[in-house]
């Protein structure tokens, strides 16, 4: 309905112009931020006043006029939508719906299964959402976890307009860090006298923290012991040739040659790809858990040692192209001559650096997915390297390029501040949900009547929805400070505070089922609390789509708390059991949250 009613009200503009003899223009049709100036308000006499100045003294003056051309339409074709339509302060026009569409709304969410939302323009469209991205032989961390809830709520969004999504997950399989985490793990298992079966046998979590110890051990050791350091300097290359082999046994013929970079050294190369292996698998088995508990399921996983592979011919192609070009025995991107910056994609020993593997990346992905838009979700610290690597691809692989778009994320700090991994005192995503859980369970009031492992579900959900409504309640281009009181409370905008509403909603519905689905009401009847919900509720589809339009998750939430703090002005203020009208005002008021709850990865308890 929400989309219908904003078309029409666009299309009864652009008549008025015409008849006008006006050329239309883009122009914005909001919601006025003062319900009492009607439901929209457009701006078009603002942005029309500069080329038509000589017919008109002020914008004021142009409002009027479509204002009154409006009025002519609506006044010889009654209008389905349209109760008036006013001038308010130096020219906005404002519209006020006829209050038949706001119980329309209303019989249309109670009697549907599903909330019908807009579709356009995502109809049939095929969207990648790439996110998450992890480092195996590392612990998952708070920018992780802020990339995968952004990622999956897109996604969710996406989905819920219409599009088919391809979810992405782009793990760092190579690079210093794994061979750092690697002589780590040598040296622990020597140091603890434990073998690699041994330590096979001990449980998932035990296990990925052993790999996080050894990451740490080994950034330490790499820092401040020069042996060390060119040590594990010639172990990086000989993991890549182990990684290319793996994935040449499994049928991909190799591209780049790691090989002749492996030096002559005392490894124990059965050894390394034991210990690659083993904790490459403990790494993503424990991150498929993680993913589970978060609700994420990836369609497509892209380990960096094969993407290094599809970018290196990439870059060889556009290197015949005349995109890149060769400096100093390596191949280089001419930024500057594109408004970015140089950077290089095969360096000197012919090898594909990062931005390679994510030039790469690409088409990997769209031979998987073949999609219309691709989306990926990284930190803000990468933003001027991403602006590099798309400029690349735009003119490398035009056909991608222009279809891929980068939602930079800001960081995540606690009250005392960021967290690195690099000092084994990493604050992990497990940590944080467990910690958040624990104190959620000490809010529940001890005359709460549930048992013992349903209060712990319950904490655990609310502990997780805490997190990810603080983590999408703001621009999440900025960063983000989780406070524990303020995130988990059920009063004020948490996500607690939504699920209580919706738990007060089951609660009451639980007690007097509505039982009239079509409710014909004069609006006149209504009390404050009651239109303020009713004139609220068919805001919704439309919100749900300029969230997924403009890469805004937090317009969902602003929602989504305004619809909580109304409801529970009205529950406060009347009694609902013995009024059909009030109980199917409640059932909307759930189904709404229920839905929107869900798209932000939230459960919805209906006791707590």
């Amino acid at each position: 309905m929400a989309t219908s009613v904003k078309t029409e009200l666009l299309e009864t503009i652009k008549l008025a112009l015409t008849q006008l003899k006006l050329k239309p223009v883009e122009f914005s049709l909001e919601h006025p931020a003062n319900e009492a100036h009607g439901d929209y308000a457009a701006n078009i006499a603002f942005v029309l006043y500069p080329q038509v100045e000589d017919q008109w003294s002020n914008p004021l003056q142009l409002a009027e006029a479509i204002v009154a051309a409006i009025k002519l339409k609506v006044s010889h074709q009654s209008s389905s939508i349209i109760d008036s339509v006013s001038v308010a302060g130096p020219g906005f026009i404002n519209f006020s719906l006829k209050p038949e569409h706001f119980l329309d709304y209303l019989n249309q969410l109670i009697n549907s299964k599903q909330i019908p939302l807009t579709t356009d323009p995502f109809i049939k469209q095929r969207i990648c959402v790439e996110y998450t991205d992890p480092n195996p032989f590392k612990e998952l961390h708070l920018g992780h976890l802020y990339s995968n809830i952004i990622g999956e709520t897109m996604a969710r969004l996406y989905e819920a307009v219409g599009a088919k999504v391809w979810r992405a997950d782009y793990y760092g399989d190579v690079g210093q860090h794994v061979a750092k985490a690697i002589w780590g793990m040598q040296q622990l298992l020597t140091q603890t006298h434990t073998t690699l079966p041994n330590l096979a046998k001990k449980s998932l979590l035990e296990r990925q923290k052993f790999l996080g110890q050894s990451y740490a051990y080994g950034v330490k050791q790499f820092e401040s012991d020069p042996e060390v350091k060119a040590t594990i300097n010639r172990l990086n290359p000989l993991i890549y040739a182990i990684a290319q082999a793996l994935h040449q046994a499994n049928g991909w013929q190799p591209v780049v040659e790691y090989e002749v970079h492996v030096p002559q050294s005392d490894f124990n190369r059965g050894e390394i790809r034991s210990l690659y292996q083993s904790g490459l698998a403990w790494s993503l088995e424990y991150f498929e858990s993680l993913y589970q508990f978060l609700g994420t399921k990836f369609d497509g996983y892209y380990p960096e040692s094969l993407m290094g592979e599809y970018g290196y011919r990439l870059v060889q192609h556009g290197l015949k192209q005349g995109v890149f070009t060769k400096s100093q025995g390596a191949i280089i991107f001419p930024g500057e001559k594109h408004g970015t910056h140089t950077r290089v994609f095969i360096n000197k020993l012919n090898l594909p650096t990062y931005e390679a593997k994510e030039l790469g990346l690409a088409p990997a992905k769209y031979q998987d997915f073949p999609y219309d838009q691709s989306l990926i979700v990284t930190g803000t610290e990468i933003k001027d390297y991403f602006k590099v690597v798309l400029t690349a691809m735009k003119l490398v692989s035009p056909d991608l390029g222009h279809i891929t778009t980068v939602l930079s994320h800001g960081m995540v700090k606690l009250p005392q501040g960021k967290m690195s991994s690099r000092s084994g005192n990493v604050v992990t995503v497990q940590g944080l949900i467990a910690e958040a859980s624990a104190y959620a369970r000490t809010l529940f009031s001890a005359e709460t009547h549930l048992p013992a492992k349903a209060m712990d579900q319950i904490a655990q959900a609310v502990g997780l929805a805490s997190i990810r409504y603080a983590f999408l309640k703001g621009d999440v281009t900025t960063d983000v400070i989780f406070d524990f009181k303020q995130s988990i409370s059920f009063e004020g905008n948490s996500g607690p505070y939504l699920q209580y509403t919706y738990a007060r909603c089951a609660s009451v519905l639980s007690k007097s089922p509505l039982k009239i689905k079509n409710f014909k009401l004069k609006m006149g009847a209504l009390n404050p609390e009651e239109l303020a919900l009713l004139r609220w509720f068919y805001r919704y589809p439309e919100v749900v789509a300029a969230a997924a339009q403009n890469l805004t998750p937090h317009l969902l939430c602003t929602y989504l708390y305004e619809l909580a703090h109304r409801f529970n002005l009205f529950y406060h203020h009347h009694l609902i059991i013995g009024s059909d009208f009030r109980l199917g005002l409640t059932t909307a008021t759930a189904k709404i949250l229920k839905s929107g709850l869900e798209l932000l990865g939230i459960e919805a308890p209906e006791k707590m």
